[in-house]
């Protein structure tokens, strides 16, 4: 089902940028992380405790139909709050990879698991394993799987 409610963009300009052009043009623009050429996903969540709809641009991950979200905020020492927002609620989750959106539900791994996916998002964006270097936190990975195969 799509998240409903009053969007409120990134206050970051780059995110919010690229999350209209991508959307406007149904993944056939801004699809890749600046200038590095590594495509992206556009997620949407709801906002816990704002109820707003948030938009972020993240890395694409996939594996058979599955999304690895990584957590990483650039290795800053905080959470991104749409990790905060998955927790909340993990089927409040709308991915766009091309130019339809589709819903998802969103649980966090751990474990052999965790590390399965660490190595596949480090092996399309090498700079996950700087982020975490660069953080005493550890950097927590959501999987996103389809809503109608839950």
């Amino acid at each position: 089902m799509p998240i409903t409610g009053e969007y409120e963009p990134s206050s970051w300009d780059w995110v919010r940028d690229q999350v209209a052009e991508y959307e406007a043009t149904g993944g056939q623009s801004a699809n890749t992380l600046m200038d590095t050429g590594i495509p992206i996903i556009v997620l949407t969540t709801r906002g816990n405790k704002s109820g707003k709809v948030r938009k972020m641009a993240l890395m694409r991950v996939e594996h058979e139909g599955e999304y690895a979200l990584v957590a990483s905020q650039g290795g800053m020492p905080t959470n991104p709050s749409w990790y905060y927002n998955l927790i909340a609620d993990p089927t409040a989750l709308v991915l766009q990879d091309g130019a339809e959106p589709q819903d998802y539900v969103a649980r966090e791994v751990t474990g052999e698991e965790k590390a399965l996916w660490w190595d596949r998002s480090v092996a399309v964006y090498p700079s996950y394993a700087d982020y975490q270097e660069a953080t005493d936190r550890v950097i927590p990975v959501l999987i996103a799987y389809r809503a109608d195969q839950a």
